[in-house]
């Protein structure tokens, strides 16, 4: 793509990648995340290996799930309280480490299911302070009228990365071993952690060299509770804001866990190709989100008056595609079907992740953006429990009620008036380029 226009000015793409600071930030944190689907993959083959227990694989990933649930709010308040970029430096370090030495220990057969536990609670606590501050980040480093294209880069690299990192992460285990978990080497499992430890390192590397504005001084006297109450105030009194975390946690509980539960059993009990419609429907669904968040970035901003009932009419949208999921008759519609929904996922994603940034005081956006993380997970685990329940009875009543509930809630809150607009705030951060 010419990154001029025929005026000879700089198209916002070129601008946004031209901006040293957010380049190394979005190939560092690219890097990472395709490092970090290499542990995914590597993590649950180890526990299968060591143990063949899928419970015990169950446990090592909620340990690592559970602080980082419980601890999230804590690294919002924290990156509010020093610099997005110094709790990035520190997180990646300390990950850096737990993985090289995870690594060591799988190479040289001295693994142990303790180990693996403590290392995974030790994770959990990382990525608690990492992810809040990697969204607050780009703010910090791009205009704001650049800000929706650098979160679709952002958004959609990532995106990118988790399409390519598990596959790449099988081969690789299934080179150095025959790809099962009862006789997969030990070494392609080691390669798996050794990878995902370099990526960490060409992540600090990144950081190391980006150049933030400086903080500025604070009289702020309070605690850490304190801090995290203010944020939840800031949320509640603000009514566009309030309304739209209350929607991302319906839509997690609503429509993430019907999905994820779904989706398995329809391939499994309605499609003929089985584990291949299941692959077929999630590989639509990645290419999907990749698309949306590829528009959210070409296409022209929606006129903040409208963006509110944009957005719900395409929650709505989404809530039908989930019922006429769960009435699918082939692997084919399923996978048009989730090919949509993926695409209005993406799209609204990085336009709502936009409009929180833009919208939060700098002094606030590390705690709004994980209040908007919370929001997003913490319901999830027990979408998914209550949704694995319910579709032990019918999925086809799981995915269309779901969907129906969705599909209203958006339509809803399209009639209310206070969310149809989506004014950013007029306090904007400073921009080091």
């Amino acid at each position: 793509m010419n990154m001029l226009t025929q005026t000879g000015r700089t198209h916002p793409f070129g601008e946004v990648l031209g901006n040293r600071n957010f380049r190394l930030l979005w190939i560092g944190e690219g890097v990472s995340v395709l490092g970090d689907h290499f542990y995914m993959i590597a993590l649950p083959w180890l526990v299968l290996q060591l143990t063949g227990d899928s419970l015990a694989m169950g446990t090592v990933l909620a340990l690592s799930a559970i602080p980082r649930a419980l601890l999230m709010l804590v690294g919002g308040a924290l990156t509010d309280r020093f610099s997005p970029r110094s709790l990035m430096l520190v997180s990646n370090a300390i990950r850096f480490a737990l993985v090289s030495l995870l690594t060591i220990l799988v190479f040289t057969n001295n693994v142990e299911m303790w180990m693996l536990y403590t290392l995974a609670i030790l994770f959990g606590v990382a990525d608690a302070f990492f992810y809040p501050a990697q969204s607050s980040m780009t703010p910090q480093l791009v205009k704001m009228d650049h800000l929706q294209i650098a979160n679709s880069l952002m958004h959609g690299t990532m995106m990118l990365a988790m399409l390519a990192g598990p596959v790449l992460a099988g081969v690789l285990i299934a080179v150095l071993g025959d790809g099962h978990s009862g006789s997969a080497g030990m070494q392609g499992i080691a390669a798996a952690f050794g990878l995902d430890a370099l990526t960490f390192l060409v992540s600090l590397v990144m950081m190391a060299f980006i150049k933030t504005p400086r903080a500025a001084s604070s009289d702020n006297d309070e605690n850490i509770l304190e801090s995290i109450r203010s944020g939840l105030n800031f949320v509640w009194n603000d009514l566009p804001l309030r309304a739209f975390f209350f929607v991302v946690a319906a839509v997690t509980f609503f429509f993430n866990g019907p999905f994820n539960i779904g989706v398995p059993i329809l391939a499994d009990t309605r499609f003929p190709e089985g584990a291949l419609a299941y692959g077929t429907i999630l590989s639509t669904w990645g290419a999907g989100s990749l698309l949306g968040m590829a528009l959210a970035g070409m296409l022209p901003r929606p006129n903040p008056k409208s963006m509110g009932a944009l957005l719900l009419s395409l929650v709505s949208v989404m809530g039908i595609g989930l019922a006429l999921l769960g009435v699918s008759a082939s692997t084919f519609i399923a996978a048009v079907i989730g090919l949509m929904l993926g695409s209005l996922n993406g799209y609204i994603n990085v336009f709502f992740t936009t409009w929180v940034q833009s919208r939060a005081p700098k002094a606030f956006i590390g705690r709004l953006m994980s209040l908007l993380m919370f929001s997003s997970t913490g319901l999830f685990p027990v979408s998914m429990a209550l949704s694995g329940a319910v579709s032990r009875v019918d999925v086809t009543l799981l995915l269309t009620v779901s969907g129906g509930i969705v599909a209203l809630l958006g339509l809803m809150m399209t009639l209310n008036p206070t969310v149809r607009s989506m004014e950013p705030a007029v306090q904007a951060a400073t921009v080091v380029e």
